[in-house]
């Protein structure tokens, strides 16, 4: 089933990839897609509770975004930052940089 949700996601960042001016390459497409799981197995294993409200409608505009907007998502509670960390070590997992995933403080 996990197969069918992750083909689900790059058809989808696919057609955004289509809308947008400059083409988004097969390997930006994947790390989105595993991205986008890797974001749905944490909230999973953690659960929503202690996540600001905030953080998490960042997280889905990233995802909507094709995972390439250019933006930087404060964790603000404790569990922010355990979903931050937790979500950047299972996308180095899966071969992305840890600068891939959007978390950071501006100030």
């Amino acid at each position: 089933m996990r197969g069918l949700a992750l083909l689900a996601v790059m058809l989808s960042l696919a057609q955004i990839a289509k809308a947008q001016e400059a083409p988004i390459d097969a390997w930006t497409l994947r790390k989105c897609a595993l991205y986008a799981q890797a974001t749905e197995d944490a909230l999973a294993a953690l659960g929503p509770e202690g996540l600001s409200q905030q953080f998490l409608e960042e997280n889905r505009a990233f995802i909507a975004s094709g995972c390439v907007g250019h933006v930087r998502i404060c964790a603000q509670t404790a569990q922010d930052y355990a979903f931050a960390d937790l979500l950047t070590m299972m996308t180095m997992n899966e071969g992305m940089a840890s600068t891939f995933v959007p978390f950071g403080c501006d100030n």
